[in-house]
């Protein structure tokens, strides 16, 4: 019996109108043979936290590029908590500096993944998080 495509939501949060990154990161998961779910801009965090609960994803991507990933991403992992989602994989991308990284991981962010990352190693990382 063959198992179900991991289900992953893509979400672009704040008022950050870029979107290739996140684009080129979903098509590289859908190619990888993952369920895609692309939010599309400007997300907010309840918007994310809703279609993560709504789409029954077990996997979140963020990708910020604004520089409010301080603010945005520990409001939208709040709601997931409070939704009792706080068991989905949540990884992050785009322009976050190493120094905030750490905080980041602290609030249950599971990889942040920066400019230039392979998009292989990041479908790596999302198999080998869901099989632990």
């Amino acid at each position: 019996m063959s198992q179900a495509p991991i289900r992953i939501v893509i979400a672009k949060p704040g008022l950050d109108g870029h979107d290739r990154g996140a684009k080129v990161v979903a098509r590289a998961l859908r190619d990888a043979g993952m369920e895609v779910i692309y939010t599309g801009l400007r997300q907010t965090p309840v918007q994310i936290a809703a279609a993560v609960v709504q789409e029954d994803a077990r996997v979140l991507g963020m990708s910020i590029l604004s520089g409010a990933h301080n603010q945005i991403f520990p409001e939208v992992m709040r709601l997931l908590k409070a939704q009792g989602a706080d068991d989905v994989l949540v990884f992050a991308g785009g322009i976050i500096p190493d120094e905030d990284i750490p905080a980041l991981k602290a609030i249950g962010i599971r990889e942040i993944f920066q400019p230039g990352t392979n998009t292989d190693d990041i479908v790596a990382f999302i198999r080998q998080a869901v099989q632990d």
